[in-house]
């Protein structure tokens, strides 16, 4: 009897271990292999993410009115964090490592107020470091940021979103520059006095004469020309006068997702020459196909809702609701935001991709990306599709690095 059961457990033994090497055939993972999920906190844990744009100073300012005695980033409650998308444990378990913080204003405000808040929204983030010096560094420099990221601290940037904020003045646009701002986007929704936006009618068909100073002054004092939010023949503009590499801080490749806030393979065809970056964001309608032809019929209907249900808001309401009801909104997903990614390795390289996910700017995420804490999906994900530890690290961190030294060493020329 004892032989029998020795029989059978050696035997029982013999059929888990065939069942094993099946399980590992079948998933495409060598024994003894990293896991995807595992290579990527790996290699985000020696090389953290640099994000260029999180509107999370935004955040602050419209449901605290700026005051950090109502609120902790290091316990934010669901309700808030579905807004902010962005506190601390996010931040850490994402293998966050540096971060451009957005201190974005409306771009339809007055000239004076626009450059009064966007002050304002730049002191939000000076004292958000202030108050959490164990986990937040002030950093305007490459060095300064990977300085601050040895010393496990996330590298805190301010990335100014809209050229309304300097007012049509170079005199504000050196002063911003003096306050900490590293970036400036060109415009945001709207044309500016000097710069035609990707959603608003064009004036300057590109650049003004004006906004060709603007290029020219951001090159001298070292700050980022970011392209995001402009339109195309901006972009080209833009890439004509740089002596300095550019970044896309937030947006995708238009052939993925036909939406003017995305770069189109003409531009990215340029990237390589000038070394900027395309920082890929998780927006959903410049994400996904389909979730941007929902927008663009919804926006339809919404048109003739105006029209016909004139002078009636709960009609022209209802109309636009209860075709939401019939055509429900497709989601936007992690899957999407890699198909981004490897498109624009396709036409640029891989030495001109970051991530830029506009956590705390929209009101909703893709699947699998609904926080800061999911970097490490996304990078696993890309994993799977065959990209290399050196790939990682470069979208990770090492070519916004690469545009942040470029853009220091044409300062001052």
């Amino acid at each position: 009897m004892a032989g029998q059961t020795g029989v059978r457990a050696k035997a029982f033994r013999q059929i888990l271990y065939v069942s094993a090497l099946a399980m590992m055939a079948a998933t495409s993972i060598p024994a003894g292999a990293a896991t995807p999920e595992e290579t990527a906190r790996e290699v985000l844990s020696k090389t953290p993410i640099i994000d260029g744009h999180n509107d999370t100073p935004h955040q602050i300012a419209e449901l605290f009115d700026r005051d950090f005695s109502k609120f902790d980033l290091k316990a934010l409650p669901p309700e808030i964090l579905a807004k902010t998308h962005t506190d601390i444990p996010t931040s850490r378990a994402g293998f966050l490592g540096g971060q451009f913080w957005s201190v974005y204003v409306d771009a339809a405000l007055p000239k004076h107020e626009a450059v009064t808040r966007t002050i304002e929204q730049i002191d939000v983030v000076r004292q958000m470091i202030a108050r959490y010096p164990d986990v937040f560094v002030y950093a305007d420099t490459a060095a300064t940021a990977e300085a601050a990221m040895k010393k496990g601290k996330i590298a805190s940037l301010i990335g100014m979103e809209g050229g309304h904020s300097i007012g049509s003045s170079l005199e504000i646009l050196r002063q911003m520059h003096a306050l900490g701002a590293r970036y400036m986007t060109i415009t945001h929704s709207l044309t500016t006095d000097w710069a035609d936006s990707a959603t608003d009618a064009p004036k300057h068909d590109g650049l003004s004469p004006f906004g060709f100073e603007v290029i020219a002054e951001m090159n001298r004092l070292g700050m980022i020309v970011d392209i995001s939010h402009v339109s195309e023949a901006t972009m080209h503009d833009v890439l004509d006068k740089t002596r300095a590499p550019v970044l896309f801080t937030h947006s995708n490749a238009r052939a993925v997702t036909l939406h003017p806030r995305n770069v189109p393979d003409s531009v990215l065809k340029r990237l390589p020459q000038n070394g900027g970056v395309v920082m890929v964001t998780f927006v959903p309608g410049f994400t996904s196909p389909e979730r941007r032809q929902w927008e663009y019929e919804r926006s339809a209907v919404a048109g003739r809702a105006k029209i016909e249900f004139t002078g009636n808001p709960a009609g022209e309401k209802a109309a636009v609701d209860a075709w939401i009801a019939a055509n429900p909104q497709p989601k936007a997903t992690l899957v999407q935001v890699a198909d981004h990614i490897d498109h624009i390795r396709k036409v640029a390289g891989i030495d001109h991709i970051g991530i830029g996910g506009d956590f705390g700017g929209v009101d909703e995420l893709p699947v699998g990306l609904e926080n800061v804490s999911t970097y490490p999906a996304l990078f696993a994900e890309l994993v799977r599709r065959g990209y290399s530890k050196a790939d990682l690290a470069k979208i990770a961190q090492g070519n916004v690095l690469r545009v942040m030294r470029g853009v220091e060493a044409a300062a001052g020329k």
